[in-house]
């Protein structure tokens, strides 16, 4: 028996479900029984690539908390308490030395400074914008995520009825080899002359084979099913199974390849992710030239100390940093000059947006591209179908007739080894053109931006 496309087909399964990932799930017993919706629910809800997503956003939400609280004042508290010399008298005469060690006190004292911005040439209010831009970005790249699981739900889910259409086939083809054999033996027995020895060899070897791409598409199924039960978090000791019994091609309205392009502009997460990453690079590039200017600022002060065995002091002139009690409010100016530091800074943000719009220019390059593909593998799958519904739907009519003629005596075993032989090959290639299909629309949902729900 040739290769019928049924190893490249039993490889392709083994490939698709080698990668398998993880995840925690609660215990299930039973079995478990899932349509493809439910399977990618299922797996939208426990997979931990969303959650990482998701505490990029919080991530990100935090640094747009901190960069508005930078537009409330902040307040500054020192405390101090230790020994001090005392002080008898006044700022005049006092009987009392800074030099003495035998006549000690203790001091408390507490200064209080509360700032509030009032101009900062751009660096909160652009900083904001950028944060803000930053969730955008985040919860763009979670939807493009969710998109990717689907896709992948899809894929071994699509695997799995691939598998059980293509046992189904080798069975039937295995069930005519016995029936053939069976026949061939009593033709043999008979004497009859379209019967040597040699094809009940040829149909022993041509049933074996197909026990051997048998075994393999069983393997795919359970590799397949495994691989699904991981990816919707499922433990290992719950059985899967799904619901859905052949695989057939999913009814969807098909617009044409420009509605297609259309619609990916305003759905696709990743246009999102460029645009809102441009408007927040943008603004840092604008938060890092305003460190080049001062910024504006109200300030009040408020100092308070306290000394038991020191006289207070009135004179404004000589104030006593030890016992006393003052305050004020003034208007500030804070600038800082460097030399380079922050033109530097500035260079490295201008080239993260420009590096940005090299990657916006690249994106919308390449996915209308990748649309167009999936278009193509689209129309190329559906007129695959028709065409090997028409060539298996032949050989079969070809494997009854040789099957019919060898039973009265009158054909040769090699119409039957022939013929089963096509038939095995465009049934087993008709299904997996429906499988090109289905994938096809399930990879254009993602090129497109649809939601996996």
């Amino acid at each position: 028996m040739k290769a019928l496309y049924l190893t490249g087909m039993a490889l392709f399964l083994m490939a698709v479900c080698t990668t398998r990932p993880g995840s925690a799930a609660e215990p299930v017993r039973g079995k478990v029984v899932l349509d493809l919706k439910e399977c990618v629910r299922k797996a939208l809800d426990s997979a931990p690539e969303l959650g990482e997503a998701q505490a990029d956003i919080t991530l990100t939400a935090s640094k747009l908390e901190e960069a508005k609280a930078y537009r409330y004042p902040q307040i500054e508290i020192v405390g101090l308490t230790g020994p001090v010399p005392q002080a008898r008298g006044n700022q005049v005469s006092s009987s009392d030395s800074i030099n003495q060690t035998d006549r000690w006190t203790w001091f408390s004292r507490a200064d209080a400074t509360i700032t509030q911005p009032l101009y900062t040439f751009g660096k909160i209010a652009e900083s904001m914008k950028a944060a803000g831009h930053g969730i955008e970005v985040d919860r763009a790249r979670k939807e493009q995520r969710r998109n990717e699981i689907a896709v992948k739900v899809k894929e071994y889910y699509y695997g799995i009825l691939l598998a059980r259409e293509l046992k189904e086939v080798l069975l039937e083809v295995r069930e005519d080899l016995v029936k053939a054999r069976e026949k061939a033996v009593k033709l043999l027995d008979q004497g009859s002359p379209n019967v040597e020895e040699l094809d009940l060899y040829k149909l022993d070897t041509f049933e074996g084979e197909v026990d051997k791409y048998l075994e393999e598409a069983k393997k795919g199924e359970a590799l397949a099913l495994t691989a699904l039960a991981a990816r919707i978090g499922l433990p290992a000791e719950a059985e899967l199974e799904i619901a859905g019994d052949r695989l057939v091609p999913e009814q969807a309205p098909l617009p044409g390849l420009d509605a297609y392009l259309e619609s990916s502009r305003d759905k696709r997460p990743e246009y999102r992710q460029i645009k809102e990453g441009l408007q927040a690079r943008e603004s840092l590039v604008k938060a890092a030239r305003a460190a080049w200017y001062p910024d504006i600022f109200l300030a009040g002060y408020l100092s308070a100390a306290y000394a038991e065995k020191r006289d207070r002091v009135t004179n404004p002139w000589v104030p006593d940093q030890f016992n006393h009690l003052w305050g004020g409010v003034a208007l500030g100016l804070k600038w800082k000059l460097d030399f380079g530091i922050t033109g530097a800074k500035v260079a490295g943000e201008r080239a993260q947006y420009d590096r940005l719009v090299h990657t916006r220019a690249f994106a919308e390059t390449n996915i209308p591209l990748q649309i167009r593909r999936f278009h193509l593998d689209l129309n190329e799958a559906q007129r695959s179908m028709e065409a090997a519904r028409n060539a298996y739907s032949n050989a079969k009519k070809w494997a009854v007739a040789a099957i019919a003629n060898f039973d009265f005596g009158i054909g040769p075993a090699k119409e039957i080894f022939d013929s089963l032989q096509e038939y095995a090959k465009m049934r087993a290639a008709y299904f997996q053109s429906i499988y090109n299909y289905n994938l096809a629309l399930a990879n254009l949902d993602y090129a497109v931006g649809e939601a996996p729900l």
